[in-house]
């Protein structure tokens, strides 16, 4: 009997590894796509003739769309097939990456990426379903800790495939690169087991609508403010009517028999728990991948492909973390894991705002005390979610996890922009007038206003004809940025310790808060190929 059951368990491992493979490159080139091209904007800029207008969307197209269309594409999944969605999806957001390759003008080109993030909208929660529902029981809690990680480090992939690509290719290649992975995934995807509700409700077309102009009001004010500035009317409009929006949603799901997303399940401890603490590890994290590549890339004098190689460490500490944090929620205690790791992550972030650094060594060891943080609760917030989520509800709830992840990331760059931009704008007014005064040019002054990195474009043009003018303004247009990016850490900081005390308390100590609070409604249909 022993020499019978032994071959079958190899085969269910092998299965369950490849099933893993597969979704984890799928999930690795949606998140790779969200950072790509802010290392080749500098290069597609001037080719498209982009505005600064058009290049803020040729990269925040991409990340609205996805947001907003995440929990219909998630209830999508669960109704339709989530390897079905997963193959389609990969299919369209090939086409959508390899359009931009024929398109001169940079409207088209944002709206091949608007395409891309829909795309990765049916991609991203089709991912962590199929490993929730795929997988043993017995496996679920590795496969949510690996898939968390690769989450948390696929943009830093994104920015190392980029700056090599851009090291001996045009930016054509990238789109290239993406469509070539997504056409190999979209055929190894054929070879994994499908799953979906055996027995559906009928789509909530009301819920998905609202849910979607929710979102994508909230991230668009949230990405027109460190621009615009918070008080701009339109910034108001769009998160005011996208909060309105939202409590809508809410309401209709309350209210409703067959809806987009049983609101009930925040009612679990673990579930809202889980959620809050996504959103927060996303606005850590992107926020300080804002100012700090522009530290690496501005300060340090790094390329894009140096400034990925030197994000390295935050990979290694949080693909090993993730399995420890998941092994030991599971184990003994969720409250105290999402706590810690929520704090290690806010004690990380004021030390980047307060230590005074100029060596990368120095900056390398408080990425990877934040990156501790992350690895911790990044899993293990993960788990929380899809354990409390109802098993016929497993692509929502992946959409719920992935959702609180884009408008943490965006809330995050949001307010790490906006102290950013305030405090450069602050600081660089005299430098700015000596540049107009000795260049006598107006317009040089106001490049030198805008940004460091226009700046640092002035003062190459005007080093040949006055070096020790170009040093100056150099030297104090740097420091214009790094006294408000040292504020925007601190911050962001103390954001994270008020939320790990919002852990303490909110977490409960199980990672599966008793029973789901939401019982299934239907029968999930079994895996099958």
């Amino acid at each position: 009997m022993k020499a019978t059951r032994e071959p079958v368990d190899q085969r269910m491992s092998l299965r369950a590894g490849w099933l893993m493979v597969v979704v984890c490159g799928a999930l690795s080139v949606v998140v790779a796509a969200m950072a790509a091209l802010n290392t080749a904007l500098p290069e597609i800029a001037p080719a498209l003739r982009a505005s600064s207008d058009q290049m803020t969307w040729l990269i925040d197209g991409y990340t609205m769309t996805l947001a907003a269309l995440l929990l219909p594409a998630g209830a999508i999944g669960d109704r339709f097939g989530r390897r079905e969605i997963l193959v389609g999806g990969l299919v369209v957001f090939a086409v959508a990456s390899l359009l931009p390759i024929w398109m001169p003008d940079a409207s088209l080109v944002i709206a091949t990426r608007c395409l891309a993030g829909a795309a990765a909208a049916f991609i991203m929660p089709a991912t962590l379903s199929l490993i929730t529902s795929g997988l043993p029981t017995s496996k679920r809690a590795l496969g949510v800790s690996i898939w968390a990680a690769v989450a948390g480090v696929g943009a830093i992939a994104g920015f190392f495939v980029t700056g090599v690509l851009l090291q001996f290719f045009g930016w054509h290649s990238i789109f290239v690169a993406f469509a070539a992975s997504s056409i190999l995934l979209a055929v190894l995807s054929c070879t994994i087991a499908t799953s979906r509700d055996r027995d559906p409700q009928r789509f909530d077309v009301l819920g998905s609508v609202t849910s979607a102009a929710a979102v994508a009001l909230v991230v668009l004010g949230l990405i027109e403010a460190p621009d615009r500035g918070w008080s701009d009317p339109v910034v108001i409009a769009a998160i005011v009517a996208g909060v309105a929006l939202g409590v809508l949603f809410v309401m209709l799901q309350l209210r409703r028999s067959t809806v987009l997303l049983d609101v009930r399940l925040f009612g679990n401890r673990a579930f809202s728990a889980g959620s809050l603490s996504v959103l927060f590890q996303f606005f850590a994290s992107f926020g300080a991948f804002y100012v700090v590549l522009q530290r690496l890339q501005l300060v340090f004098g790094y390329s894009p492909l140096q400034s990925a190689v030197a994000l390295f460490p935050m990979v290694i500490t949080v693909m090993a973390f993730a399995l420890v944090g998941t092994w030991v929620a599971v184990r003994f205690n969720l409250r105290y894991v999402l706590t810690g790791g929520t704090a290690i992550i806010g004690v990380g972030m004021l030390l980047l705002g307060v230590v005074d650094y100029h060596e990368y060594w120095t900056l390398a060891v408080l990425l990877v005390v934040t990156s501790i943080g992350i690895g911790i609760s990044s899993a293990p917030a993960t788990t929380a979610i899809m354990t409390n989520t109802p098993d016929d509800d497993q692509g929502v709830g992946s959409a719920v996890n992935d959702t609180a992840r884009e408008l943490g990331a965006a809330i995050g760059i949001a307010v790490a922009g906006s102290i950013v931009a305030a405090g450069y704008s602050a600081h660089i007014g005299p430098v700015a007038d000596r540049v107009t005064a000795a260049t006598r040019a107006p317009e040089a002054g106001e490049h030198v206003r805008r940004s460091l990195a226009e700046a640092l474009q002035v003062t190459a043009q005007i080093r040949p004809r006055d070096p020790q003018l170009a040093a100056a303004v150099a030297e104090q247009a740097q420091r214009a940025f790094i006294t408000p990016m040292g504020q925007a850490c601190t911050v962001l900081g103390g954001v994270l310790l008020v939320a790990a005390v919002v852990m303490l308390f909110l977490a409960p100590n199980r990672i599966s808060d008793g029973a789901k609070s939401t019982p299934s409604r239907r029968q999930e249909a079994p895996p099958t190929l």
